[in-house]
């Protein structure tokens, strides 16, 4: 058997990090198994279903470097894979089950479901529909005719039960008593999710469908709906959502839930491609920062935990620096080089461009995000520094301050070289000669000539101001600081 998988997203909204996850897993499942991975566009719900979704779905799997095999955009051996351009076919699933007696036309009203479902509650039953207003051939001819419309249901068998391994949850068990006659079709001739998702299922092949645990009540009534279009019911293996750090289903409240938002804020995608990875899986040896070569040598769904895994920014931030950390710098500065563009409102000039290149590897080794570097270089390429309200209350209404800057200015203005370890020496002289130690000395001259008390390293920062340049903002700094003292 070839392993046939499908990640088949509604594009209603930007990629979750949860949905990237299942992506992931189902891509390397095919991978390891050398089976196929397909891309289906659950786009049935037509209001709230757009390009922009859409796009960004498959930017978002491109960008985790998920490659399909079959779908959305590179097509396959199956034709149309949007659920959008299918609805004859479900149409025609539908009209078959009825003819079987597998699916019945229901005339029940909305007032009378809910007189059916209150008087379950009432008497401590629970609210399953189970056909009481199932209409008899002659009521749907004659109601159709008149020009009604009625949704079509599924005649779920009772008594009776739907029994099924789960790759992840073990063995499953649900009793039919607990199952609705559910809607396949609506009264507009609209499928509803369980019709079309599973027609598709069993249409393209599907060997094993991995998803998330929020589907999983859903699962007995697909299963049934297979068993009755005479096709054979995949393998299962429903997937534990993710949570936040508070332990709660993950959403807004923990911050950034989608994939482009971290993606725009400096994340890489090997990063978290790396990090869903472990987010319910574990590569094994203790080892967490993973090749993807390595992740589809040793992934097996059975080793998926069935707990909630938590989506940790810090931990996640962790693992992006390592990720940067090992990037060549030329690749760091091509990567982060229009951000600072973007920061200036300008490009930077053939000079600056240098000037960046030669600063950059020392921001490469405290970065957490590509994000993190240009706010920090900023200062290098305007002409007056912008102090950081906070960051000058904390260090240059000091005492120490002034001592350092005029102590500083001493030994830098008739420095011969302009290099950092000339630079270094000397300010580390000036440190001994006045009895500061590095923090108190260091931290104004940091402030003064980048603004702010995180910068890249003192001396290189320096060094790659220019002498002039480094010598002017920090003879400002000190008339400031004399001013006000």
């Amino acid at each position: 058997m070839t392993v046939r998988v499908r990640f088949a997203p509604s594009p209603t909204g930007y990629l979750h990090v949860g949905g990237g996850r299942t992506a992931l897993y189902n891509w390397l499942f095919a991978r390891h198994n050398g089976g196929v991975f397909i891309l289906r566009a659950d786009d049935t719900d037509a209001e709230r279903s757009t390009p922009e979704f859409q796009q960004d779905i498959l930017d978002g799997l491109t960008w985790l470097g998920l490659d399909w095999d079959e779908g959305i955009e590179v097509g396959g051996p199956h034709g149309v894979y949007r659920q959008s351009q299918r609805l004859e076919r479900y149409q025609e699933v539908a009209a078959r089950l009825v003819a079987s007696g597998a699916a019945y036309y229901d005339l029940a009203t909305p007032e009378q479901l809910e007189s059916l479902r209150a008087a379950a509650e009432s008497a401590g039953r629970s609210p399953v529909y189970a056909g009481t207003h199932r209409a008899t051939p002659a009521q749907v001819h004659g109601h159709l005719a008149e020009g009604g419309v009625a949704p079509i249901r599924f005649a779920v068998p009772r008594p009776g039960e739907t029994i099924f391994e789960d790759l992840v949850r073990g063995s499953l068990r649900f009793d039919h008593a607990n199952v609705d006659d559910f809607v396949i079709l609506r009264s507009d001739g609209t499928p509803t999710y369980h019709l079309a998702s599973t027609v598709d299922d069993v249409d393209f092949g599907i060997t094993h469908v991995v998803r998330g645990e929020d589907i999983l009540s859903s699962t007995p009534k697909h299963i049934l709906l297979t068993l009755a279009m005479g096709g054979e019911p995949a393998i299962y293996a429903h997937l534990a959502l993710l949570n936040g750090p508070d332990g709660k289903k993950l959403s807004k409240r923990h911050g950034d839930t989608s994939l482009r938002a971290y993606r725009e804020a400096g994340i890489l995608a090997g990063a978290m491609r790396n990090y869903l990875a472990i987010l319910g899986w574990s590569p094994g040896d203790d080892e967490e920062v993973v090749s993807p070569e390595t992740m589809i040598e040793r992934f097996e769904l059975t080793a998926v935990s069935r707990n909630p895994a938590v989506f940790d920014t810090t931990k996640l931030e962790w693992m992006n620096g390592v990720y940067l950390r090992a990037l060549p710098a030329a690749e760091f500065v091509e990567l982060t080089r229009p951000l600072v563009e973007s920061e200036l409102g300008r490009t930077l000039d053939d000079r600056e461009a240098a000037v960046y290149a030669a600063i950059a590897p020392f921001e490469l080794e405290r970065a957490k995000r590509l994000t993190d570097a240009a706010p920090q270089v900023t200062f290098l390429f305007v002409d007056d520094v912008a102090y950081d309200d906070a960051s000058w209350e904390k260090v240059m209404t000091k005492q120490e301050a002034r001592v350092a800057l005029d102590g500083a200015l001493a030994r830098l203005e008739g420095l011969a070289g302009w290099d950092s370890p000339s630079i270094e020496e000397a300010l580390r002289a000036m440190l001994e000669e006045h009895g500061l130690s590095a923090s108190k000395g260091f931290q104004p001259l940091r402030v003064a000539v980048t603004g702010s008390s995180v910068s890249p390293p003192l001396f290189e920062s320096l060094e790659a101001l220019g002498r002039e340049r480094a010598l002017q903002r920090l003879r400002s700094a000190a008339d400031r600081v004399s001013s006000e003292s």
